[in-house]
């Protein structure tokens, strides 16, 4: 904990230092970036050829040494020189600058205008050039087809092809529309200096006059503001290429904007009431989704080739090594140093890429080159990556790779031992904006900042956390937009089927720009059910036609239309005939998915006496660590008026949208709820009685982010401590049977498959008979209030709430995993009996799942029980509560050991590590479960991995 908080301490004063040195800086900026220019121009005036060829340029510490500035920011302003356009970059370790100026001179000729960055300075000076397309690797391989379809739309007279890349997230689009720009310069089908310009239409695709804006520009006087003209993309794309990527986010009326333009090459600017005006533009597109579903089919049919890129799974097991090859010979350059990496390191990379592809791979490398660099910076000797050092995540990869033996086999064949990637291996096509890409120098970074925190004491255990949770965090947040929620994902897949899934991805673009909402994960889990239900039912010709709801969807006509246009697309995908009667459920559904709530329900505690109220919420805040709470005391003394005010001015500062519930002792404190909603219009509930216990559970209920202010009232009210005596339960809590109600739109298929997860949950928490019933959005509250009078019901779990007073589980988070703890929670308020506190169905599931890809010989069904047994057992001894991730994780990697020991081809554990023998000790002792059960004895090789595989999972998760 100590070396946490010490962090966190260094982080912010890190952060404030920064701020404070760039305010000061900022005045002297000037003079600085003008004073290390010039002295780059005076140094390099009297360069020859031979002399660029052998120096490369400057660097910013023989900068920093002449001017006495300090690296990082004779750095800082280099970099800044560079994106003006001044300074000339040539990446490599260290990395050189000329300027613009002194290379024209020697080249004898002006460069095109721009920031200028290469990976080797004869780019610059030889005019030797080759068809870029060869750089791609797999262009004779699995890209060949695609290659020729690229090459036909920029040769194809006169001016070539309108073209659409679709590929999913990170399969290297950018790069390859980048490549065909190079191709059409290669080919003189445009100039060397014809412009390459990116469009990304996620940035504008719900504000189409700014879009419009942005493609076509703008006359002074068009709108508010704009006092002068601007030209727009298609004006600064002439003559050359107009990339659109994610080019599914662009709205109807953008591609309509497009139509004119690219049917006659005419187009107008905002302002203007003519089209009077040309441009010569080759228009290139990407998209992750299905054309047809995410653009208009007017739009589609201007666009005559279409090109798709494979996923990295679909690449040969060649071209992955290639690509592995590639992406770290390109961080090799970075730092000037060989890279050596083991054969199982490369095993692991290459497992571990999934949904992410390409941009992953080169993620994951950048991470684990990054963890070497650090090892090895105080020496000379190369980079060594082995899989020892390798994050849990990524090491899994390795056993992964189990799923296809023919790959496995084929890298043992490529890699013997390990492979040495030199410096000048590089040779990769430079991508213009690359989401996978740093903005900054990672490994300059980690020298500057390892030297930093030397300087100030700090020892080597802390400065490797410190600087590799940095690296960590950057790298996570380049690709955060690239995965949602696997997990969740491979759930619903596992319920639906995977056409079911992908078919609601792609009509999940059209329903989010149509209706202009946020709730993609919503409407995927939600549309997969239904539409998973209506195919068996017509499968089985079980429809039924049903009264007329007109009344339910009156006022939703949006929403009408996009339900016929979703019908219509659910018979064209699976040829099938949609009675019209499903329109009003699809109108239902999709309202009910645009219901949501990320705010929290406010707690005011008052109690007469000094200190009582702030008592409790003080105890309650140490033990669960907060929440939207505060508290009043009241003097015995106090004037009500007086407590009234200090009352009143906490409950606006306290609500946040759902109200706040006024937990009080007794007296005239009953009587503030009516008076502060008339005075502030804020919904209050007031429960008396107030203990330290119901403080703590109304912080628990308050933080669930989809229970009312009324859910959370109903609850309290029954509310009598967590262990009660002499009480019968009838007192203060209905004796009806329990019930959970499962809701979805129709309350059949989907809502009996959301019953079965439910029913798999409860059965691991409770032996308390808890009926599951599902119900249809349709005469919802009938069926409701029916089921009232018979059962007493826990919760609702599905994708409305139906706001009845009972706690509620959102459909998303419960098929993402987290509903079960919220579900455990629900049950523990009633005070019915649970028998176990956690239920990890879910980790169990996937897990079996997962190692039934894997494992040849073992039975996953027989060892599942054991492994979950040995999670258990470590909690116990380590004292330590495994996430749900890790505790799927640690169950995967040891069903393989198992598997390897079976086989007689247990890993060795190579490294020379200091171990923590209790820990150790702890370990093996848990693993004799599987003597016991299953008569297999892990090898201390194993257990060595193991315990690495821990340690990563103790930092992570205490982070």
């Amino acid at each position: 904990m100590g070396n946490i908080v010490k962090l966190k301490i260094l982080f912010f004063i890190a952060i404030i230092n920064i701020k404070t040195f760039y305010s000061l800086e900022r005045v002297r900026k000037i003079k600085r970036i003008d004073k290390i220019y010039n002295f780059c121009v005076e140094t390099l005036k009297n360069y020859t050829l031979e002399d660029l060829k052998e120096k490369y340029g400057i660097t910013a510490l023989e900068v920093s040494k002449e001017l006495g500035i300090l690296r990082n920011n004779v750095s800082f302003e280099l970099n800044n020189l560079f994106k003006e356009g001044k300074m000339i970059k040539v990446t490599g370790r260290p990395v050189h600058y000329i300027p613009r100026e002194v290379l024209e001179r020697i080249l004898k000729k002006d460069l095109k205008e721009g920031p200028i960055e290469v990976n080797d300075i004869n780019q610059l000076i030889d005019k030797k050039t080759v068809d870029p397309f060869k750089k791609i690797i797999g262009h004779d391989g699995s890209l060949k087809a695609q290659i020729e379809k690229a090459k036909a739309a920029i040769l194809y007279p006169p001016n070539g092809l309108y073209s659409l890349i679709i590929g999913e997230t990170g399969v290297g689009k950018s790069m390859f529309a980048n490549t065909m720009c190079e191709y059409a310069r290669y080919t003189k089908r445009i100039s060397a200096d014809a412009p390459f310009i990116i469009f990304n239409c996620a940035d504008y695709y719900n504000n189409p006059q700014l879009l419009m804006s942005h493609l076509f520009g703008y006359i002074k006087g068009a709108f508010t503001g704009a006092d002068k003209e601007k030209p727009g993309l298609i004006e600064k794309a002439n003559g050359g290429i107009l990339f659109l990527d994610e080019i599914h986010r662009l709205p109807p009326e953008g591609q309509e904007m497009l139509f004119y333009f690219m049917d006659t090459g005419r187009y107008s600017k905002l302002g203007e009431t003519e089209r009077n005006r040309r441009a010569q533009v080759l228009i290139i597109g990407a998209t992750t989704a299905e054309p047809s579903s995410a653009l208009l089919s007017t739009f589609i049919r201007r666009i005559p080739i279409i090109i798709n890129l494979p996923p990295f799974s679909e690449r040969t097991t060649k071209e992955k090594i290639e690509l592995l090859k590639t992406l770290i010979a390109t961080e090799a350059h970075r730092i000037n140093k060989p890279i050596k990496i083991d054969r199982e390191s490369a095993k692991a990379l290459i497992g571990s890429t999934s949904y992410g592809n390409i941009g992953q791979l080169k993620s994951n490398i950048q991470l684990v080159c990054a963890k070497a660099f650090l090892n090895s910076i105080d020496t000379i000797e190369p980079l060594t990556i082995q899989f020892k050092d390798l994050p849990t995540d990524i090491k899994n990869g390795f056993y992964s790779m189990r799923r296809n033996k023919s790959d496995e086999m084929k890298i043992d064949d490529a890699i013997n031992y390990q492979m040495t990637i030199m410096p000048e291996d590089y040779n990769v096509i430079k991508v213009e904006e690359d989401n996978y890409e740093l903005d900054f120098d990672l490994y300059e970074t980690i020298e500057y900042k390892v030297n930093m925190l030397k300087r100030e004491g700090e020892n080597e255990e802390f400065i490797q956390e410190y600087i590799m949770k940095d690296i960590e965090c950057h790298l996570k947040t380049l690709s955060k937009k690239v995965a949602a929620n696997d997990l969740a994902r491979d759930r619903v897949k596992k319920i639906v089927g995977k056409d079911v899934l992908e078919f609601a991805e792609e009509l999940s673009v059209t329903v989010m720009q149509g209706l202009e909402l946020d709730c993609y994960e919503r409407f995927i889990y939600a549309f997969s059910l239904h539409l998973s239900t209506l195919l068996k039912k017509v499968h089985n010709d079980e429809l039924v036609d049903h009264p007329d709801i007109r009344n339910i969807i009156k006022n939703h006509d949006k929403e009408y239309k996009m339900a016929t246009k979703i019908k219509n697309k659910i018979e064209e995908r699976y040829n099938i005939k949609v009675p019209d009667m499903e329109i009003s459920y699809l109108t239902l559904l999709l309202m009910s998915i645009q219901e949501k709530s990320s705010k929290k329900i406010g707690i005011l505690v008052v109690c007469h006496g000094d200190g009582i109220a702030s008592g409790m919420v003080n105890v309650s805040k140490k033990l669960l660590g907060g929440g939207l709470i505060d508290s009043v005391d009241m003097p015995l003394e106090a004037k009500v008026s007086d407590t009234l005010n200090m009352v009143l001015e906490k409950v606006q500062n306290l609500d946040d949208g759902k109200g706040v519930l006024l937990l009080v002792d007794m007296g005239s404190l009953l009587e503030f709820e009516n008076i502060i909603q008339e005075r502030t219009g804020i919904k209050v509930r007031t429960i008396d009685m107030v203990s330290t216990p119901m403080v703590l559970e109304a912080i628990r209920k308050s933080e669930s982010p989809n229970i009312e202010l009324e859910d959370a009232y109903q609850i309290l009210s029954r509310f009598r401590g967590y262990k009660h005596s002499g009480l019968d339960d009838t007192t203060y809590m209905n004796d009806k049977p329990k019930a959970i109600i499962t809701l979805c739109t129709s309350g059949k298929g989907a809502a009996y498959k959301l019953k079965q997860l439910v029913e798999n949950t409860i059965s691991n928490i409770t032996h308390t008979k808890i009926e599951v019933i599902p119900v249809g959005l349709m005469d919802m509250y009938d069926e409701i209030n029916h089921i009232k009078e018979n059962f007493h019901i826990i919760s609702v779990i599905g994708i409305k709430n139906p706001n009845i007073g009972v706690p509620f589980i959102a459909l998303h988070e419960f098929i993402a995993g987290e509903g079960e703890q919220e579900l455990i929670k629900h049950i523990d308020a009633n005070n019915l009996e649970i028998f176990k506190t956690n239920t990890y169905s879910v980790a169990m599931q996937i897990s079996q799942e997962t190692l039934e890809e894997f494992l040849t010989y073992l039975n996953p069904r027989k060892i599942i029980g054991s492994l979950n047994e040995f999670v258990n057992i470590l909690e116990k001894k380590l004292d330590f509560k495994f996430s749900n991730i890790n505790r799927t994780q640690l169950m995967v990697h040891t069903g393989c050991v198992l598997e390897r020991m079976v086989l007689g081809k247990g890993l060795e554990y190579k490294k020379q590590k200091k171990f923590d023998n209790d820990l150790i000790d702890k370990l093996k002792s848990a693993t004799k479960i599987f003597e016991e059960s299953i008569n297999i004895e892990f090898t201390d090789d194993e257990i060595y991995y193991i315990y690495e595989s821990l340690e990563e999972m103790f930092n992570t998760q205490k982070k």
